[in-house]
């Protein structure tokens, strides 16, 4: 009755598993880690985005320049501009990330990148993938590393997402079999799994955190998850030092909202929905998805961006220049202690704290009746500049 249409779906299940094939192939022949120390100059492409992403983004990127200008003189970092990542440009070709826009973006070595816009149903515009999810896989930024702090409630976590695969791999590419039947696809493979768990392994060794969770929910979709759990059974062996347990995704959502139980999370480890999922819930919980930062890791390519969306109709309604920058902020610190300069990031953390969270003498609201993000950006620049920093910090701890 329904050959026709089975067999059409079959031919294109083939097509997406010879893909993943051939990923994974990639995956084994995968170079070396970059080593940033060797490079000169090192390249940060500063990728604007579209809505209030070139707003805030030129806000990080004047801190950047601040508390690298000597790095800058002296030619060991160069900053690049990076145009044309729109969702008006993308439209224009039908492309996540148009080809001249990703030539530019693979000359640079890390990226500081403002939101973009993702088309959903209803929009006016073509149904083009996340631009976001077309560069963690054109890069292969497998790693989504999202931390949240809130030492008032002795909360201080650090997410390890999986960027590349899951329940987004093939997030366009599902088959409606007959006007009643749709179906997605869910990718799990060895070497994506391993190499995400491994890194959540290798940073609570490094940092001597004695506690790396794994979350799934390999008790219902026992072979995607399973495999990824099973993954982590095995690496775990190679860290006897690491104490690590599993937890399923719903379990874990309730969790990280129980005040006796969340204090006890320090790293998480987690397919990329779930990871999705729970660092947005994370983020709620420091104070709102405008307070966190993202780092997306590859071993060649890095980038770095705010987690909230791009909020065109603040641009529509001329408050763009009210957008808040301290998300993109903290990914910029992020990204000084990614190419090696902890001190830096630390300066940047600590004064984002006393700015954002605790003196708050210049706030963005959003609106006129708010600071604008330049005016934020001064302040926490000013607050950087002071001698007594570390001591005005911790008495605000």
């Amino acid at each position: 009755m329904w050959e026709k249409e089975i067999e059409k779906a079959k031919e294109h299940f083939g097509t997406l598993c010879r893909e993943q094939l051939e990923r994974i192939e990639r995956m084994k022949q995968q170079e070396d880690w970059i080593d940033y120390g060797t490079l000169k100059p090192l390249i940060i492409g500063v990728v604007g985005g579209d809505g209030i992403g070139p707003y805030i983004c030129q806000e990080a990127r004047r801190i950047l320049e601040f508390l690298l200008e000597d790095e800058v003189e002296k030619g060991k970092i160069k900053f690049r501009d990076i145009e044309g990542l729109t969702i008006e440009n993308r439209a224009q070709v039908n492309k996540a990330i148009p080809d001249d826009v990703l030539a530019e973006i693979k000359k640079c070595h890390v990226l500081l990148k403002g939101p973009t816009t993702t088309p959903k149903k209803g929009d006016p515009w073509p149904n083009i993938e996340s631009a976001n999810v077309a560069m963690r896989r054109a890069l292969d930024l497998f790693a989504n590393v999202r931390p949240v702090k809130v030492p008032a409630e002795d909360i201080d976590w650090i997410f390890f997402r999986e960027n590349t695969e899951g329940a987004y791999v093939l997030g366009r590419k599902g088959v409606n079999v007959t006007d009643d039947l749709a179906m997605d696809f869910k990718v799990i493979t060895t070497q994506g799994a391993e190499r995400i768990i491994r890194l959540a392994f290798d940073y609570a060794k490094k940092n001597n955190i004695n506690k790396v969770t794994v979350v799934t929910k390999a008790n219902v979709v026992k072979t995607t998850d399973g495999k990824f759990l099973s993954m982590a059974g095995q690496v775990a062996e190679d860290y006897p030092e690491v104490e690590w347990d599993d937890w399923f995704i719903d379990i874990m959502a309730a969790k990280l909202i129980d005040p006796a139980r969340r204090s006890q999370f320090r790293v998480v480890v987690l397919p990329n929905l779930y990871g999705d999922i729970i660092t947005d819930e994370a983020a709620q919980i420091q104070g709102g998805v405008g307070t966190a930062g993202s780092a997306n890791i590859g071993k060649r390519y890095a980038m770095f961006e705010a987690i909230h969306g791009s909020a065109p109709r603040m641009v529509e309604e001329g408050r763009a220049q009210y957008a808040d920058p301290t998300s993109i902020i903290k990914a910029a610190a992020m990204l000084l202690r990614h190419i090696g300069y902890p001190q830096k990031a630390a300066q940047l953390d600590m004064a984002l704290d006393i700015c954002s969270l605790h003196e708050k003498k210049k706030v963005c609201t959003g609106r006129s009746d708010g600071a604008t993000g330049a005016e934020f950006a001064d302040y926490v620049m000013k607050t950087i500049q002071d001698p007594h920093l570390e001591e005005r910090w911790k008495k605000s701890q």
